[in-house]
């Protein structure tokens, strides 16, 4: 097979670039040589990658794909995972021991494939991917900004966020209809949250639920004590609370719970 037929079901947008493809590669400063590629595609990734040094798994669902891989890449088809990336036992890929990620992310998912890495940061040291510019944006976005939200706090609360460059549509084939961004993510190493991760993450939610409102009104359903809710952080909205603040925040919810 010498040809992939891009799906639309799958979000398929192919990087035809080379160069940009090398700088994608090149970006990814990988702690170890595990290194993990979501949906390589026709592997324009994939061959550079090949040229390194890496204990390189690809997961690909799209079985044109897997078979372009194998037959015009001549890639081992052991090292390739047929299966849906959301779906994936991500602690079992590399026995347990932390890999890298790396991938031009499908547009539909890539906001899922970065709660998985945070729901598996304890395997995941770094990740380098292509995503909607916009979604690149938010991802990185700091507090005080109408696009910093929930995306924005969960990962910068266990990873460092770096916005390394845009892509232009004009790059891939078939043409989307929205620009590109790569960044990378770097796991806090000894990083120790300081309070309950699980209410952390419901903190977060039902504060961005009713984003244009004070936080008090969208942590009402917590009944938390008239004490607590004195405090002036309860006065702003949640866009004006940073990484820090809503970690502060959720250490004070529960002491008060």
């Amino acid at each position: 097979m010498n040809f992939v037929k891009p799906k639309k079901s799958l979000g398929q947008h192919f990087l035809t670039d080379k160069n940009v493809a090398k700088k994608i590669t090149e970006s990814l400063k990988p702690k170890t040589k595990n290194v993990l590629e979501i949906g390589p595609g026709t592997g324009v990734l994939t061959s550079y990658l090949l040229t390194k040094k890496y204990n390189l798994i690809l997961v690909e669902i799209d079985h044109e794909s897997v078979a372009f891989l194998i037959n015009s890449l001549l890639v081992d088809e052991k090292i390739i995972i047929k299966r849906d990336f959301l779906k994936l036992e991500l602690s079992t890929i590399f026995s347990g021991n932390n890999f890298s990620i790396i991938g031009n992310f499908p547009y539909n998912i890539s906001s899922q494939i970065i709660f998985k890495i945070i729901e598996n940061k304890q395997f995941i040291s770094d990740m380098c991917g292509m995503f909607q510019l916009e979604v690149a944006k938010r991802i990185c976005e700091k507090s005080g900004s109408k696009i910093y939200g929930i995306l924005s706090v969960l990962t910068q609360a266990f990873f460092e966020t770096n916005f390394l460059f845009t892509v232009s549509k004009n790059l891939f084939y078939p043409v989307p209809n929205v620009e590109s961004a790569v960044i990378s993510l770097k796991r806090k190493e000894n990083f120790d949250l300081e309070c309950n991760e699980l209410l952390f993450f419901r903190v977060v939610k039902l504060c961005f639920q009713q984003r244009r409102k004070k936080i008090r009104n969208g942590l009402k359903t917590l009944n938390l004590s008239n004490n607590l809710r004195e405090d002036a952080i309860f006065d702003k909205r949640p866009e004006q609370l940073s990484v820090t603040d809503f970690i502060r925040l959720t250490c004070s919810i529960e002491n008060d719970i």
